[in-house]
């Protein structure tokens, strides 16, 4: 028994004598041999980012973050993009660190100065929309006031959210916390078959009484920007539509009376096969211009629905996806303060899982675009000029 507790009593001391440094070596050697993932291995964050719930931790910072926004109850048609990030996510696997190079910008945005994280999702109420919008305006002002990771002497970084939708009424909430973060409406590059500044009351009214203010039904995914503009959160006049071939309500143009009246610029599906996408680049960064604080909405639609069948509202005659992201490249230059990729309902896709592809490959050029355009913005606060 004393030659047992001799043995135990020397194993303990054993195991104690040179520790520190013995465990941060075999920590390292772990991590050499365990810590990689393959494209389908691992917990499905978006890119294989790191994850935190960053609602629930406001001590953690970060300078991009991916945000799901799984809300779906205010589609005029089909539902399911609740599903959406988690699809995107699954579909963002093969984007591993290191193998993200991006040779059309010259950099790898997961390896670059960036941290990146996977903040999880809003959980939003799917019972009550006017809940369900408190709670997205609220998460959107909470990690809009997060300082940047990379903030620091000579760089005042902003840190930067992409929200995975959801349907595009989660555009609104984004909004508000980024007129209240920058103290100004924000231009908005909009990507969709539809307009989304429709009146509410374009929608089957009889049941609303108008004069009781903000009636609940006005809070759809059509009417987004519509109501973002009554609120003043949108720059008039440095705004653009871009992939649009919806049709209009009633028999005449009125629909495109009134978004012109809101400030925004038009373009449509069928002139790239007019003026190619050189040129659509080309008007969109000439109405923006490259110092206002950008707001990027890609709603999946944009792409032709045989191309990426999964979304709420379907409308034939759309873009490929290698023309949009073609343009989306050619948008580096935008002052990218937040972006978003919604209308992704994943019970409509195609067995190859096209359409959620399409949006981790819309993110992964956002994110791109925001991690070089901090390369510029770093540099010229080292030099003593402040951008936002």
């Amino acid at each position: 028994m004393l030659t047992l507790l001799l043995l135990l009593v020397t194993a303990s001391v054993s195991y104690g004598h040179g520790d520190h440094t013995h465990r941060q070596l075999n920590t390292e050697a772990l991590q050499q041999k365990w810590g990689t993932d393959w494209s389908f291995s691992g917990i499905s964050t978006f890119a294989h980012m790191p994850h935190f719930k960053c609602l629930t931790e406001p001590e953690g910072t970060f300078d991009i973050g991916i945000i799901g926004a799984p809300f779906d109850t205010a589609v005029s048609y089909r539902p399911g993009a609740r599903f959406g990030p988690r699809a995107i996510r699954a579909s963002s696997a093969r984007q591993i660190s290191f193998r993200s190079f991006n040779a059309r910008a010259g950099l790898n945005p997961y390896t670059s100065w960036a941290n990146i994280v996977d903040c999880g999702d809003i959980p939003v109420s799917p019972f009550d929309n006017a809940l369900a919008l408190r709670q997205l305006s609220e998460a959107y002002v909470e990690l809009g006031s997060r300082a940047s990771s990379s903030s620091g002497p000579g760089y005042r970084g902003q840190s930067r959210l992409v929200t995975l939708g959801g349907d595009h009424s989660v555009a609104l909430p984004a909004l508000r916390a980024l007129k209240e973060r920058y103290g100004q409406p924000i231009s908005v590059v909009h990507f969709d078959a539809h307009l989304d500044t429709w009146h509410p009351a374009k929608y089957p009214s009889a049941w609303v009484d108008a004069d009781d203010g903000f009636a609940q039904s006005f809070f759809n995914h059509g009417s987004v920007f519509w109501l973002a503009g009554s609120e003043g959160l949108i720059a008039n006049g440095s705004s653009v539509h871009a992939g649009l071939r919806t049709r209009l309500s009633g028999g005449d143009f009125a629909d495109y009376d009134e978004d012109t009246q809101q400030g925004w610029y038009r373009i449509s599906a069928d002139e790239i096969d007019d003026v190619g996408v050189k040129t659509i680049i080309e008007r969109i960064m000439n109405q923006v211009g490259t110092e206002k604080p950008v707001y990027l909405s890609v709603d999946i639609d944009v792409i032709d629905p045989g191309l990426a069948p999964a979304t709420g509202t379907p409308e034939p005659g759309g873009w490929t996806t290698r023309e949009l992201i073609r343009i989306l490249r050619g948008l580096e230059g935008l002052n990218l303060v937040g972006a978003d990729i919604v209308e992704v309902s994943p019970a409509y896709d195609d067995a190859g899982e096209s359409t959620s592809l399409a949006a981790a490959q819309v993110a992964f050029e956002l994110i791109t675009s925001m991690v070089k355009r901090g390369i510029v913005q770093r540099g010229s606060e080292a030099n003593g000029k402040q951008e936002l």
